[in-house]
């Protein structure tokens, strides 16, 4: 599956140039970790959000979002975002940060 690569570049105009984050393309989607942990990547035309399971049916009652499911079984703690709830920057920014946020919580690797 190809990616959206417009989006993934406006993702890493987002992360800027910190040494903490890295890419890695994965089952034709490109991720973005930080310090090793997965953040945020894009899928298809989507944007995958690294939450916790915490956050996940706060993040899930926000417009334009749904379970990631990859598998055919819901992952708590990571939604997908449609590319079209993400056209503002800031709305990217916010997610983009919301992913950062949470991998920076996890023991670096």
């Amino acid at each position: 599956m190809a990616y959206d690569e417009g989006l993934a570049e406006r993702i890493r105009h987002c992360l800027g140039a910190h040494p903490g984050v890295a890419e890695r393309r994965m089952f034709g989607s490109i991720t973005f970790l930080y310090r090793g942990n997965l953040a945020v990547g894009v899928t298809g035309d989507d944007l995958m959000v690294r939450i916790g399971p915490d956050a996940t049916d706060a993040a899930l009652a926000r417009p334009g979002t749904r379970p990631c499911d990859m598998t055919g079984r819901p992952m708590r703690g990571w939604v997908l975002v449609a590319g079209s709830a993400v056209t503002e920057d800031e709305a990217l920014r916010a997610r983009v940060d919301e992913g950062r946020a949470f991998a920076a919580s996890l023991p670096p690797k």
